[in-house]
């Protein structure tokens, strides 16, 4: 593997073309000169600025909106913005297999981006329109049935234009660097960083800005600028087609993985060769849909579909992949299968993660907000904080710690994936803690004064436990997208994506059935954690239970990290199965 490193030479007359399967706009291959890397990628994360733009200006004052203008309970309204948050998250399974399979990543894009302006559109028109608004004038105890119908349906073709946008515009940027050439490499590297901190600056300005705008102009004019701005996004990112290198949809990725497990258990009585060479695997040359991968010694049941039965057979004639698959077909379903236990382990850190667009924001509408006599914080402004610890993090992580780590510890990254996360799993857990602390101290303040309550407690109490869960996803969150893209097999990227989203839908969910499960369970005992508003709730006791259950998850998760193996890819050129390098090593990738 040392000698790889020194053949990091490329032909001239071959380096000025893309050699990683991708095509141009005309279908030809690229000129790396003209297209990909950072002169592609700022039209897609100017998209993204946009799309993180209306989520979060939706999203983190929804909480808010159910209570005061819908009138649901503090319980039902923390259910409802979890059920509809677990729906965003879950949907981009259906929009990354869509777009991997059928689509491809550009085209799905563009369809869940117009889909995506539908709902904001119907969403406008629930709040300007006068027949549709939630009360004739005013106040009311009671919206219009056609209100609440139109909301939920708007918000809802959100959910679906989010589910096909995010998996696919977040993989679709990424390959726009080529993983074989080593300086779009290690741009890439960064890439998610840079993604993230795009990503941060659009939620900044819509807990800012935009939510200023709903609290003090009205819902309607905030959802028109959101409107305005997603459709002159759609049409910059349609500008930057000449320079985006495109992957063309190879069909169901799932099929080959049930190919294997059919050809496996056919052969199942077989011996394992003694060698992985033995094993049927196409020649490099006849690879026409990327990169091949090297054999592992996990799961090595599987295995069994690339064994030749017959020999002279297969020469002869092409054996149908459902009696016979390549390594790397086999090596693909593998890696699937061993994304699970990380999958399962990162589901207690959403569930932390959930709490941020809900109780955390709640705790703001009970505190001082008052920077002047004349201005007044909205609740949801209190979320910017999170974005500036997740930007802060993600900044010192790029510029200061991996180039230091990269040069101690000779690895590319700095620090493995799978580290980065556990380091953001830490984070998590201290920030339950202070959240407990706060919520504490804000009840003690509340009970010493019935009449003024917290509102004596300035909401910047709560910026430690927003800081503090903001770096962490500069380390979680943005290690879980790293892992989900660059950890699944080639064609599977887009649906990788929508794994790692998956992982924050689930757990918005889990966060909703677990304040059922609490709140039955502390009714028995007399009073329930969750009262009728947060003066007469102890969500101090749900966060020290949340913090219990991230420290024992920590623990499985150390376990699942230490016996990880990452994906193991051919060298460019290699000849033999042996010629491997892993995606998260210590070794350069040639």
């Amino acid at each position: 593997m040392k000698e790889l490193k020194k053949e990091e030479s490329f032909n001239p007359k071959e380096d000025r073309l893309v050699q990683d399967y991708s095509v141009d706009h005309k279908g030809k291959v690229p000129l790396r000169a003209s297209t990909g890397v950072w002169k592609a990628s700022l039209f897609i994360i100017t998209i993204e600025f946009s799309e993180r733009l209306s989520y979060f200006g939706i999203a983190t004052s929804l909480i808010i909106y159910l209570t005061k203008v819908i009138h649901q309970d503090l319980k039902t309204a923390a259910q409802s913005v979890n059920h509809w948050a677990g729906v965003t998250t879950i949907m981009p399974l259906v929009g990354g297999f869509i777009a991997d399979a059928y689509l491809g990543r550009f085209s799905t894009v563009l369809v869940s981006s117009v889909i995506y302006l539908l709902g904001l559109l119907l969403l406008t028109m629930s709040r300007v329109i006068p027949s549709w608004k939630p009360c004739a004038s005013g106040l009311c105890h009671k919206p219009r049935k056609v209100h609440e119908v139109v909301f939920f349906i708007a918000i809802y073709l959100i959910s679906i234009g989010t589910g096909g946008h995010k998996p696919s515009l977040e993989s679709f940027g990424a390959d726009q660097f080529d993983d074989d050439h080593p300086e779009e490499r290690r741009k890439k590297l960064s890439f998610f960083n840079w993604w993230n901190c795009g990503l941060c600056s659009g939620l900044i300005v819509a807990v800012t800005v935009i939510v200023y705008v709903q609290d003090n102009v009205s819902w309607g004019a905030a959802d028109i600028i959101l409107t305005c701005i997603m459709a002159s996004t759609i049409v910059i990112f349609c500008m930057g087609r000449p320079f985006y290198r495109f992957r063309i949809a190879s069909g169901s990725p799932l099929t080959p993985m049930l190919q294997v497990f059919v050809a496996a258990f056919t052969k199942r009585k077989l011996p394992l060769p003694s060698s992985p060479d033995q094993l049927h695997e196409v020649p490099k040359s006849a690879n026409t849909q990327g990169r091949l991968l090297c054999h592992t010694e996990g799961l090595r049941f599987l295995d069994k579909a690339a064994i030749i039965e017959d020999k002279q057979s297969t020469a002869n004639k092409q054996e149908t992949p459902w009696k016979l698959t390549t390594v790397t077909t086999v090596e693909e379903t593998k890696l699937i299968l061993k994304t699970i236990p990380i999958w399962l382990t990162s589901l207690p850190f959403g569930i932390c993660v959930a709490q941020t667009s809900t109780f955390f924001i709640k705790q703001s509408t009970t505190m001082d907000r008052n920077i002047t006599p004349s201005f007044v914080i909205p609740p949801a402004s209190v979320y910017s904080l999170s974005a500036i610890g997740m930007i802060i993090s993600v900044i010192i992580y790029d510029k200061l710690l991996v180039p230091l780590l990269r040069r101690v510890s000779g690895n590319e990254r700095g620090i493995s994936i799978l580290q980065r996360i556990g380091i953001g799993m830490i984070f998590t857990f201290v920030t339950m803690v202070v959240a407990a602390l706060v919520e504490k101290k804000r009840l003690d303040h509340f009970h010493k004064d019935p009449i003024k309550g917290s509102l004596s407690m300035s909401v910047f109490w709560l910026a430690p436990q927003f800081l503090i869960i903001g770096m962490g996803d500069g380390f979680s969150l943005v290690g879980l997208q790293e892992y989900f893209y660059d950890q699944v097999p080639d064609s599977m990227r887009s649906l990788g994506i929508g794994l790692y989203l998956s992982v924050l839908g689930v757990a918005n969910f889990l966060s909703s059935f677990l304040i059922t499960i609490v709140d039955q369970a502390t009714k028995k005992g007399g009073k329930s954690w969750f009262g009728k508003d947060l003066n007469h709730s102890r969500l101090d006791y749900f966060y020290w239970l949340l913090a219990a259950i991230t420290a024992l998850n920590f623990g499985a998760y150390l376990i699942v990290a230490q016996r990880y193996s990452y994906k193991s890819v051919q060298a460019r050129g290699a000849v033999a199965i042996a010629d491997c390098y892993e995606g998260d090593s210590n070794e350069e990738i040639p």
